[in-house]
């Protein structure tokens, strides 16, 4: 499973890296961007810090996706697991898991998501802040963790069902805060969304 996820880490850095995304770290998305390096940094160290028994996790990922894009989104993701490993008490196996499920797979699959619904359904602020933000984000999350759940008790049984229920419940954490925080971007500072255009969602489709 280690080489397979040391895989995915490296596929996903080289394809971010071939559109050099951290050229958009020169507009407005320079300090958002700092800024959410060190908040979610903290996010993912904080499990360790809480009592033995309490597990709260929240990804931040595909949060991250919508404000960056996909590229930007996994370099973070990538340096928040390096400040994770340094700053925390997990071995660097635990921490290459952590980056690979609880981040690059939610990011993915928020890329994916957010393809089909530009496709698929209207171009509408509240299908792109419930869509993407609040809805998109709690499958995303879910989904990441019931492969590696997957992956990890290919026996199957009743421990899996208690940690698929486990994971569709600590999915909504993100998805409450990822959707309230893109609908505070919208309103206030669409400047810090990539994924958003004020032409695509706001603007009224012209007349044939």
């Amino acid at each position: 499973m280690i080489l397979v996820e040391a895989l995915l880490v490296i596929i996903s850095l080289g394809l971010a890296a071939l559109v050099r995304p951290w050229r958009m770290l020169a507009g407005p998305l320079g300090a958002p961007w700092a800024a959410s390096l060190v908040i979610v940094a903290l996010l993912w160290v904080l499990p360790q810090k809480l009592p033995a028994g309490i597990t709260i996790q929240l990804s931040g990922a595909s949060l991250l996706v919508l404000m960056f894009g996909w590229p930007l989104a996994v370099i973070e993701l990538l340096l928040v697991g390096l400040a994770v490993w340094l700053t925390g008490r997990f071995g660097w196996e635990a921490v290459l898991s952590q980056v690979v499920w609880i981040g690059l797979v939610p990011a993915a699959l928020a890329l994916g998501l957010g393809e089909l619904v530009r496709r698929l359904l209207p171009a509408h602020p509240f299908i792109y802040v419930l869509g993407r933000g609040f809805i998109g984000t709690a499958l995303c999350v879910f989904l990441a963790g019931a492969a590696y759940e997957g992956l990890h008790h290919l026996l199957g049984g009743v421990a899996v069902e208690h940690a698929l229920v486990a994971r569709w419940l600590m999915a909504w954490g993100d998805a409450f805060l990822t959707g309230m925080l893109v609908a505070v971007f919208v309103a206030f500072v669409p400047e810090w969304l990539a994924t958003w255009s004020d032409k695509r969602y706001l603007e009224p489709p012209k007349s044939p």
